[in-house]
């Protein structure tokens, strides 16, 4: 199991991070909401084969098994109903994330969800990880045009989920080594799964220390953008997920469980919303 200390000491290092945004006053429920980032908002293979399933996205998907952002503020005020937009693509990057933005700007979209990163560590090999100081530099650039388009947009940043953890879960399971050795599937931190030689071990933590540095870069381009942004603080990074969290059609995927968690974990931590009923 992953230490316990280190999921907390890198919550608490996301907090801080992020700063007094966390303290913001409560927002008038958003007009228009768009999800942008990876296959996680995407909700792929959450209720198919290898395809996306946006209604059981955690942001933005209509699925009341997930009761996700969407349906939480929709529930609230019934200006949002309908304008639930995703621009996440499986298979995403960092490298992305500024076209996405500008299709939520066109749009309008004054709440915008970030979920952005596992595919800039979710590579063949370790070196080809996206570098910490790229991944905060395109981070910095999307989040300027958003406020430079939408001044008045609400943003709210998820941590990347722990791919360590992934690991610990899964690599006792001969399906899931199957899968992820078959399908190539985040073999920077996934490849030989029940090696425990010196390398690998290292291999694997170099590649966890990627994620929780993406993490604080994300958290700290939301402390930038202003009162405007909030972060998890790090909930998604530290949840305790199970396999019964992710699809079995490839044991990496959040299935319908595991966007239910995302939408549990990153609403109770993300803005307060004025309710007016």
């Amino acid at each position: 199991m992953i230490a316990r200390l280190g999921s907390v000491l890198a919550a608490m290092l996301l907090v801080s991070a992020t700063g007094p945004a966390q303290a913001a006053a409560a927002q008038p429920v958003p007009e228009i909401m768009a999800a942008l980032g990876d296959s996680i908002s995407t909700g792929f293979n959450a209720c198919g084969f290898y395809v996306s399933c946006t209604p059981r996205s955690w942001s933005s998907g209509d699925n009341p098994q997930v009761n996700s952002h969407y349906l939480r503020l929709s529930a609230m005020a019934g200006t949002l109903q309908k304008h639930n937009l995703t621009f996440a693509v499986p298979g995403a990057t960092s490298a992305d994330l500024l076209g996405q933005v500008r299709k939520a700007v066109e749009a309008k979209a004054d709440y915008v969800t970030i979920l952005i990163g596992a595919q800039d560590a979710c590579v063949r090999t370790e070196q080809a990880m996206t570098p910490v100081e790229t991944y905060r530099q395109r981070m910095d650039a999307a989040l300027a045009e958003l406020r430079a388009g939408m001044p008045a947009a609400r943003v709210f940043i998820a941590s990347i989920p722990d791919l360590r953890r992934l690991w610990e879960v899964g690599r006792t399971t001969p399906l899931a080594r199957t899968f992820w050795t078959a399908g190539r599937i985040c073999q920077s931190m996934l490849a030989q799964p029940t090696s425990t030689k010196r390398a690998d071990v290292q291999r694997r933590q170099r590649v966890r220390a990627r994620v929780m540095a993406y993490n604080r870069a994300a958290a700290q381009a939301c402390a930038r953008f202003g009162p405007g942004c909030h972060t998890d603080g790090g909930a998604v990074f530290s949840y305790p997920f199970t396999l019964d969290h992710v699809s079995k059609w490839d044991y990496f995927h959040p299935n319908t469980d595991g966007q239910r968690i995302l939408a549990e974990q990153t609403f109770e931590h993300g803005f307060t919303w004025e309710d007016p009923r």
